[in-house]
Parts: C-alpha cells; structure tokens; sequence
C-alpha cells in the first residue's frame, strides 16, 4: 500500500468500485462506499451465487460493473489481508551501463 510522506498508509483507488483504505476494515479492498470486503463477494462467485443474487444479497449496493471490477483484480486480494499493491513482489533490476568502448 503506498505511503503518505509521514509514513501513515494511504487510500488506494483500485477502480472505479473498489478501494483500500487503512481506515476501512484495516485497509482490505472493499466496495467503495460501503464496508463490503472485495473477498466476500470473490467467495460468492466461488461457492457458484449468481451475479444477479450478489446484487439483491447485498441490496444493490455491489452492482454487477463492480462485480466484474472486482474479477478483474481477484488476482490481487488476500483474504483477511490488507492491500498491498499491484506489484510488492516484483522488484525492479538495476539498469546496467554499457561499458565504456576504448579506442
């Protein structure tokens, strides 16, 4: 999760429907405007609930452009964990200089 500069976490938008605020259920990815954990409809999917049952479940708070949104990050989310970020576990090689041609 990317930082502010005194070091405290801050608001990630991962969308247009989904963020993760530290302040919001320990910064999990959750539905935005609402406390709806981006896990718990990725469960839904799983266990075979159709997305027009996701919506009534949720009284129409989560809409199925916020379902398929969440799908598409799926990859991303860890149940019970807070968001980390698109890219914590790749790291960046150092570019390498040509060395110098000599004459």
């Amino acid at each position: 999760m990317k930082t502010k500069a005194n070091g405290q976490p801050r608001r990630v938008e991962l969308g247009r429907h989904i963020v993760a605020d530290p302040k919001i259920c320990g910064g999990q990815p959750t539905f935005k405007g609402t406390r709806i954990m981006l896990w718990l409809v990725l469960e839904q999917l799983e266990q075979g609930m159709k997305w027009d049952e996701i919506v009534g479940e949720w009284d129409g708070r989560v809409t199925p452009e916020a379902i398929s949104e969440a799908i598409s990050i799926a990859d991303f989310v860890v149940k019970h964990e807070p968001f980390r970020g698109f890219h914590v576990g790749a790291r960046r090689k150092r570019a390498r200089r040509p060395a110098a041609v000599t004459a």
